[in-house]
């Protein structure tokens, strides 16, 4: 079972690097990949425990685009963590962040939400801040009653407490995936509301693949997804997005699997 799209606490997920790999091994899952948001921090982890169970870690990352005004994930996979100009981003954004979270956290507490920016630290321990941290401390204080509640009432785009964000292109974050000796592909084309024609110029800008089964898209999509793959020259991938059972309990491993022959085909074409 080859499942390869994942988050644990390095980002947004809920459980840490070993035990999360250790879970994905119950399940049934033999190749994994981890692609946590905007880091590479879980994968030495990660990789030590895939080691001693006999799995196949596939080191990843999940970068965060701005495309025409509004986010798509990029995943990359097989990248080298090692690799200068890929660390150096993580870092880079490691601040970003830091500094949206404080004026996000600035607007709520204008809007008279009691919520403070070191709750929302303790609650991501060392990951990087993200949006989902903060979502999940409003459902945590009964603001709302689910992080999907506290994106659409005040952190998603546009929203009362959105702030928006360092922006990377979606050339550039595949450009920086290929120095990593990695291969990208855009995460949930469906969640992301992307057309074929956004997905032909992300094509022509070096993209490897799309994710195509993906637990968020009905099997009409997944044909719909799979045809545009075909004909653009992309990999079918597949992806659990698996963050944990509190986090997002509809996505779990075991839910998808990626063929093999697609697995192979998005191997061959790292850079």
């Amino acid at each position: 079972m080859i499942d390869l799209h994942s988050h644990t606490t390095a980002s947004d997920g809920q459980y840490p690097p070993r035990e999360q790999v250790a879970l994905a091994a119950k399940a049934g899952v033999t190749v994994l990949a981890v692609t946590d948001h905007d880091t590479i921090a879980g994968l030495e982890a990660c990789g030590a425990e895939a080691t001693a169970r006999g799995m196949r870690l596939v080191p990843g990352i999940e970068i965060s685009c701005m495309h025409h005004r509004r986010e798509v994930h990029i995943l990359g996979h097989f990248i080298d963590p090692a690799n200068p100009k890929l660390t150096a981003y993580t870092v880079q954004l490691i601040t970003e962040r830091e500094k949206r979270m404080e004026l996000m956290v600035a607007k709520l507490v204008t809007l008279g939400v009691p919520v403070t920016l070191a709750q929302v630290q303790a609650l991501a321990g060392n990951a990087p801040l993200t949006r989902p941290h903060l979502a999940r401390v409003l459902v945590e204080l009964r603001i709302c009653t689910s992080t999907k509640e506290a994106f659409d009432r005040f952190l998603g785009d546009g929203r009362q407490a959105w702030v928006p964000r360092f922006e990377m292109t979606v050339a550039d974050a595949i450009a920086l995936i290929h120095v990593a000796g990695g291969t990208a592909t855009i995460a949930h084309p469906g969640s992301s509301r992307v057309n074929r024609l956004e997905v032909e110029t992300m094509a022509k800008s070096g993209l490897d693949g799309l994710e195509a089964i993906h637990r968020d898209h009905p099997p009409s999509q997944r044909e719909l997804f799979a045809t545009w793959a075909k004909e653009l020259n992309l990999v079918c991938t597949a992806g659990s997005d698996f963050h944990g059972e509190k986090v997002a309990p509809d996505r779990h491993f075991g839910s998808v699997a990626m063929a093999p022959d697609q697995f192979a085909r998005l191997e061959a074409r790292r850079s």
